[in-house]
């Protein structure tokens, strides 16, 4: 019995040392059913969660109230978040393309100072991200919930130097080597 209450402590701990996350409505949508006696209204939430330091998700919530939809929303994106490696903590490490449906993103790194160049729903991840310099374009799709998932999508592939040399079983000095230096020396 006391192992138990010590599980639920710990767990209780872990919960509180958790970073705390800020988070962004993108939209809300009345949806009404038609029945018998009229209509029924409720509410459906697009929201995005982010701890601003390279973790990012999105979830969607429907309810009768408003808040309550939010509420729904914030916890499933708090349930699938993803970890983004970020160059210089921030901007992207190379340029990506992200996919969903008939929604298309293109992303590209830029230099410090550019900011955030993006649209709507875009510009709410990469903010919720913690990317100050990014340059994106939306082709496709201008479905705010398809826009997230191709930048979700594409935000998945992206891949740090570290990453790479890992799998490649290289070191990372090898990966950022450019090919011109060694032809040159030659």
């Amino acid at each position: 019995m006391a192992e138990r209450e010590n599980r639920r402590e710990r767990r209780s701990e872990a919960r509180e040392e958790t970073p705390e996350f800020a988070d962004r409505l993108v939209a809300i949508n009345r949806v009404s059913k038609t029945v018998k006696g009229g209509k029924r209204f409720g509410f459906a939430a697009l929201v995005v969660v982010g701890d601003q330091r390279g973790r990012v998700g999105f979830g969607k919530g429907k309810a009768k109230e408003v808040p309550e939809a939010i509420r729904k929303a914030t916890e499933q994106a708090k349930r699938q978040m993803i970890r983004v490696p970020l160059k210089d903590a921030r901007t992207l490490h190379h340029d990506i393309e992200g996919r969903h449906g008939a929604g298309k993103v293109v992303m590209r790194t830029a230099v410090a100072g550019t900011g955030i160049i993006a649209g709507g729903p875009m510009r709410a991840v990469f903010e919720m991200l913690g990317i100050q310099d990014v340059v994106a374009k939306s082709l496709g799709s201008q479905n705010p919930y398809n826009m997230i998932r191709a930048t979700i999508d594409g935000l998945k592939k992206e891949a740090s130097p570290r990453n790479v040399a890992s799998r490649r079983g290289k070191k990372v000095a090898d990966i950022l080597k450019k090919p011109e230096a060694e032809t040159v020396e030659a």
